[in-house]
């Protein structure tokens, strides 16, 4: 399978995950068999480590590669948690005591709730600045989409406004990979240095 169907693919399943986070936790909770929508974004997560390899390797593709792995660690860990989470079923009170006690753990909440998934963001959006004269457009919706995405999450606290920033940042990051062929993507492989394609 290519590389570029690989992140779609990713992105597709990490923004269908944000539009089931919409209908709230006691839907989240509620699932059967499995806790559906926490394992969509957990694969989607994953498959978005693609992006390092269709991206340039040069100075910004560096920096945006590792903070994209380090976002993909952290929402690996956070989907841990949410896991978790869901095995409590109708145990509100249990659950409760679960995120207190996260809540008291620095070491586990910062890199893995509050502050780590963040990354993911913030490496995919950096690769999108490789293409800011070649496809501005799809630079201008994977940015917007990040900040949307965050304002969304942490200021407004509105999950519908989280899964649309999502959604146009997944957008963006698919008007970029329509431009880049696989001949470029090999180029990026093998270490050529090249800005943008």
């Amino acid at each position: 399978m290519r590389l570029k169907t690989i992140c779609i693919i990713g992105l597709f399943l990490f923004v269908i995950s944000y539009w089931i986070f919409t209908k709230g936790n006691e839907f989240a909770h509620s699932q059967k068999p499995i806790d559906f929508a926490h394992w969509l974004n957990l694969i989607g997560a994953v498959l978005l480590l693609n992006f390092n390899k269709v991206f340039p390797k040069n100075g910004i593709g560096k920096i945006a590669s590792t903070l994209t792995i380090m976002g993909v660690i952290a929402f690996i860990g956070l989907n841990t948690i949410d896991f978790i989470s869901w095995s409590f079923g109708n145990d509100n009170d249990g659950r409760i005591e679960f995120f207190n006690q996260l809540a008291n753990t620095p070491s586990i909440a910062f890199p893995f709730v509050y502050v780590g998934p963040s990354l993911l963001f913030l490496g995919l959006s950096i690769h999108s600045l490789n293409f800011i004269k070649s496809n501005p457009f799809g630079f201008i919706l994977t940015f917007s989409g990040a900040i949307f995405m965050g304002l969304g999450y942490f200021l407004w606290n509105n999950l519908i406004y989280t899964a649309l920033g999502v959604t146009i940042l997944a957008f963006g990051l698919i008007l970029i990979l329509n431009k880049i062929d696989e001949k470029e993507i090999t180029l990026h492989n093998n270490g050529s240095r090249c800005a943008s394609p």
